[in-house]
């Protein structure tokens, strides 16, 4: 699976949204309305997924699926 697929997937299911509203460019903060909490609760899954450390300052300041599989990738290669 992609990276991206994995991050929309997880995504989907943590934050109650359809596939459809989490395009590759949409903000979650602006564009969603995910919380600091939900954040925090999407940091921690995506580290448990991808098995790699992240900073919830760089997914919030990066906050769209593509600027999050960037991230992803560098740190797993």
């Amino acid at each position: 699976m992609e990276t991206k697929e994995k991050i929309r997937d997880i995504l989907v299911q943590l934050l109650k949204v359809k596939p459809e509203e989490l395009k590759d460019d949409v903000t979650l903060i602006d564009g969603i309305g995910v919380d600091s909490t939900e954040m925090v609760e999407a940091v921690i899954a995506l580290e448990k997924a991808f098995a790699t450390k992240l900073s919830p300052k760089e997914i919030t300041k990066n906050s769209t699926i593509n600027e999050i599989a960037q991230i992803i990738n560098s740190k797993i290669g």
